[in-house]
């Protein structure tokens, strides 16, 4: 006969062990998704990114995987820089973060920001400085650059900065910049000066840059520098006055635009540039020019040509003899008119 205070506790004990088998089942449940949560936590999607679809990271020289994780956890890009960390680890490239500028996709996990930064392929930003343009034009375009960063250095001589685009990295120095445009003109200047024509009327690499400056001014088609750069070659060596428009203007505004036209009294102005005046070169480059027109002016072609006039399509019609020049400068004369009366139609309304 079975004893019912037996199988009273036989039950009771198989409730207890089924109890306990949940209990463990729960905790074991529970562990798993804490392990999940947490590594969803850290190495899962990022925030969301506080404007528009990226963020920007800057990688710097001496930066460790736990600088750069405390640093892109301070900034929001991630939720934890312990998260980074691990990322780092699994993939390998604790050794390999390259100092660069990096955009990061919004959300972005630790693991894809990892690899990101490993990259090397960082975001590529450029400063355009053209051609032909001064001291102070450049300087204000630096200034202006919202990447760039600290003062400018004070302003140095005219045609000593090499014009042409130039990459930058966001918190660049201005001064930085500044100082690679001058390296760069120094290069160039070096490089074409040994391969110049032996018969310039030009003795230093000064004048050559002064009268490439004039050149540079003179016309912004690049295939017509060497012509130009012919003309007033020629007419160096004939112990002509250059008589360059560009010249009167630097004299005026010292590299700024003029704004208006040339006066009759801008041209009898004795100042030290005015090349209607003064015989020979300018005392200093009136703007900062380009490697073509340093290549124009130091390996000329060989012409005869010693004027030119604009053709009013932007381009210029060149001379060999005064008569011819006159009859070009008549021409340029009749278009401008006709321009004018055009525009005075438009105005007034008529045909």
């Amino acid at each position: 006969m079975t004893d019912p205070v037996a199988k009273v506790r036989g039950k009771k004990a198989a409730q207890a062990k089924a109890m306990w088998q949940r209990i463990w089942i729960g905790l074991g449940l529970a562990s798993i998704l804490l392990v999940l949560g947490t590594g969803l936590f850290l190495l899962g999607p990022g925030p969301k990114a506080k404007e528009g679809e990226s963020s920007f990271f800057i990688v710097q020289e001496g930066d460790s995987a736990s600088i750069v994780g405390a640093r892109l956890q301070k900034e929001g890009l991630v939720h934890s820089a312990l998260g980074f960390r691990l990322a780092v680890a699994i993939n390998g490239s604790a050794a390999d973060l390259k100092i660069a500028e990096y955009e990061i996709p919004s959300g972005a996990t630790p693991g894809r920001i990892a690899k990101i930064l490993a990259s090397g392929e960082g975001v590529k930003r450029v400063v355009v400085l053209p051609e032909g343009w001064s001291v102070s034009q450049i300087y204000t375009r630096l200034e202006a650059n919202r990447f760039l960063s600290g003062k400018l250095p004070p302003p140095p001589p005219e045609g000593t900065l090499n014009p042409d685009t130039y990459p930058i990295q966001r918190g660049e120095t201005r001064a930085s910049v500044v100082k690679r445009m001058q390296e760069s003109h120094t290069a160039l200047i070096d490089q074409l000066w040994l391969k110049r024509a032996p018969d310039l009327p030009i003795s230093t690499k000064q004048e050559a840059i002064i009268l490439a400056s004039i050149v540079e001014k003179e016309t912004g088609i690049a295939e017509e520098r060497p012509r130009v750069a012919a003309v007033f070659v020629n007419r160096l060596r004939l112990g002509m006055k250059l008589q360059s428009d560009p010249t009167i203007i630097y004299g005026i505004t010292k590299g700024a635009p003029l704004r208006r036209k040339i006066f009759r009294s801008d041209i009898e102005n004795p100042h030290p540039w005015n090349t209607y005046v003064i015989q020979g070169l300018p005392p200093t480059p009136i703007a900062n020019p380009g490697k073509d027109a340093l290549a124009a002016v130091l390996n000329p072609p060989r012409t005869r040509e010693i004027f030119f006039v604009a053709d009013g399509t932007g381009g210029h019609v060149f001379a060999e003899t005064y008569a011819e020049h006159n009859r070009n400068v008549l021409r340029w004369r009749a278009w401008r008119a006709e321009q004018e009366k055009k525009s005075q139609n438009l105005l007034g309304g008529g045909e």
